[in-house]
């Protein structure tokens, strides 16, 4: 067993897998097939290693799930083998999701028999129904174990119907059948923003075993769109302890997108702290985080790996370098010096160059040519953005919007999704009663008009946080956000006539929980790209939206134009320019072009995001970013553009940025 913070470099793969580096205190390697995937990790050696949990960092996200159910289906069949049981720790959320998915798929395809395994799940809210929309019971059902071989009677989840008086009894109680079944073997757990695993909220012990928890602010907002609104999300939850999950003979902890990079950061290189319970995992003896880019994107071996050991600097590397340098000492890009190199371990790179006014003059020029005005903008081009929710277009890219417009491109904003989720039933009352006054006013069809009313007012009146909306409801909803969209495109120079709205069927659940992207929704977008045949295609690259959606969409696409163009590099594949905004913004140093903005195109671009009233002043899924889109998408681009005035570059007041895929 290796001692915390030191390294175990894996053998290289074979078959074209790419090698990965594993990091940690413990000696077991994951098998070799599972290896396919892995990013390949910088070099570092075992004096300089900082992570203190075994990490592996893959591609893309979905390669966790393949990773995570190969492990447990190998488990599963040698303890099949050895005539023994398999018990696992079950975690819910948006992540383990694509593990069930995986296992269901084994279980179906592969023959993988489920019945031998025994399950305990990690948490639930409480006071919470078995049936209820938002009880993990249900979550489990819908999501594993309805699709699965399973016993039921080997089915544990923490009883969130249990009265005060009786909780600590059956708390017990679960750790009494958790040792019962002989401990659990395999572990999964999600991180929350705080660092909690399970519901282990910043202050949990080490010692701390299954108990009724006070769920922390971060935590209940980030449950907020689950629940229709924080104010609906409970109060408190029935968790596993830290004790209780260190006792697993292995674990696994898992994370995806942007949002969740810094602690991951904190919890694979910082030090244990009672204030951050993901930390606890570094004195298991057998753990794994499995993050995939974007989660893992803030440790030292990938944000900053000349810190660690010898780079080979390519010219993405030291771009990155320079300006991690120019902003760590505060000075312009132009103005580094032989001594600031030196002191931030970074000769090697001016030894390459052959003086720091080389590597500067480089970066200088590598960022100055990213700036694209109008006139370096495409025109006369087919054009076609895809924009997941109704407001997406303007929030991310209504600065560019308006140039490519006064370009004179052919463009097509084609909507995915109908985004009605989002929209309260407070616009839905407003526009009933506009409907009334028409009916009344106008004559306008009077009759259709008051039974609508009736039926809309009649489920309003006795709807729960969390209902589903009826049919009338959810095509209302979807009106009102379809005509709030072609009023933004009117803004920035377009008209209804630019405006396609594809309603995706995975979106049509009337949940927050969506389904699976399907034939079908790959089938409507493919349809689209052949009858537009794009030459430029935007879309969004910002994967840290609170439901998913804006993956999945972009997970559509995909599948779509690997079918139509198997080689993107072949003449007539279109381009394809990923955008963010709504959530966070792309980083100078990885921007391909960067779209600068004069102070009135901003504000054209904010009154587009206005048109959108139904998401104004407080959108129902804002995410941890209490400010308003709008307020967001000012912010962001003024400091993309102060970011490069920082560096030494020419001023702007505001700036886009895209990466071109």
């Amino acid at each position: 067993m290796s001692s915390p913070g030191r390294m175990m470099r894996s053998p290289s793969c074979s078959s074209g897998a790419r090698s990965f580096l594993i990091v940690g205190c413990n000696s077991f390697v994951w098998p070799r097939p599972l290896w396919r995937g892995i990013l390949q990790s910088v070099t570092t050696t075992p004096d300089t290693a900082v992570e203190r949990i075994r990490t592996i960092v893959v591609n893309e996200h979905d390669e966790i799930a393949t990773l995570v159910a190969s492990r447990i289906a190998a488990i599963i069949r040698e303890h099949v083998a050895a005539k023994r049981r398999t018990v696992l720790g079950l975690a819910t959320g948006s992540t383990p999701i694509g593990v069930y998915r995986e296992l269901i798929r084994l279980h179906r395809d592969e023959g993988l028999s489920l019945n031998s395994v025994v399950t305990f799940n990690l948490d639930e809210y409480w006071p919470m129904g078995a049936k209820s929309v938002h009880s993990y019971h249900r979550f489990m059902r819908e999501n594993f174990f309805d699709h699965v071989d399973i016993d039921a009677k080997n089915i544990h989840i923490p009883d969130g119907t249990v009265g005060r008086d009786a909780v600590e009894t059956s708390c017990a109680d679960y750790e009494i059948a958790i040792a019962a079944a002989g401990g659990i073997d395999f572990q999964i757990l999600g991180i929350g923003k705080t660092g909690h695993i399970g519901f282990n909220e910043p202050g949990s012990g080490a010692s701390s075993r299954t108990r009724l928890v006070h769920l922390d602010n971060v935590t209940r907002r980030d449950a907020a769109a689950d629940f229709f609104g924080e104010d609906h999300v409970p109060k408190e939850a029935l968790t596993m302890g830290v004790a209780t999950i260190l006792a697993a003979k292995e674990i696994v902890i898992l994370a995806t997108g942007e949002h969740k990079s810094a602690i991951v950061h904190r919890a694979v290189e910082g030090d244990v702290n009672v204030e951050v319970a993901a930390t606890f995992l570094q004195q298991h003896p057998n753990t794994t985080f499995i993050v995939d880019a974007a989660a893992g994107a803030e440790l030292t071996r990938i944000a900053t790996p000349w810190l660690l050991d010898e780079v080979r600097w390519t010219p993405a590397l030291t771009l990155r370098a320079v300006v991690w340098l120019s902003q760590r000492t505060g000075k312009a890009v132009l103005k580094l010096t032989q001594a600031d190199y030196a002191e931030h371990r970074l000769s090697s790179l001016v030894a390459r160059y052959g003086s720091p006014g080389a590597v500067n003059g480089e970066v200088f020029n590598l960022l100055g040519g990213r700036i694209r005005g109008r006139s370096k903008l495409p025109s006369g081009k087919r054009c076609l953005v895809f924009s997941p929710h109704p407001d997406d277009d303007v929030i991310s890219m209504g600065g560019i919007l308006h140039k490519l417009a006064l370009n004179a491109n052919d463009i097509t904003v084609a909507y995915m999704t109908s985004g009605n989720i989002a929209v309260f039933d407070h616009d839905v009352r407003r526009h009933v009663d506009l409907l009334e006054r028409l009916a009344r006013d106008r004559g306008v069809g009077p009759s259709q008009v008051a039974e609508l009313a009736k039926t809309v007012r009649a489920f309003l009146a006795s709807k729960k946080p969390g209902d589903i909306d009826i049919p009338e409801i959810q095509d209302l909803k979807r009106i009102i956000r379809e005509s709030e969209a072609v009023s933004g495109l009117e803004t920035v120079g377009l008209s209804s006539a630019n405006a396609r709205f594809l309603n995706l069927p995975f979106y049509q659940t009337g949940k927050v929980k969506k389904d699976p992207i399907g034939l079908a929704d790959v089938a409507i977008v493919k349809e689209l790209l052949k009858s537009k045949n794009p030459e430029l295609i935007f879309v969004a690259g910002d994967l840290s939206d609170p439901h998913g959606t804006h993956r999945m969409c972009k997970e559509a696409i995909d599948a779509a134009l690997i079918d139509l163009w198997p080689d993107r590099r072949q003449t007539h594949a279109p381009e394809v320019w990923l955008y963010r905004g709504a959530w966070q913004e792309w980083p100078v140093t990885e921007a391909t072009w960067l779209v600068p903005m004069s102070q009135e195109e901003l504000r054209l671009k904010i009154q587009a995001i206005f048109k959108h009233q139904s998401q104004k002043d407080s959108a129902p899924f804002p995410g941890t970013d209490d400010r308003e889109f709008w307020q967001r998408v000012e912010s962001r681009n003024k400091e993309t553009a102060a970011v490069l005035d920082r560096l030494g570059l020419a001023e702007y007041f505001a700036m886009e940025a895209y990466v071109v895929e």
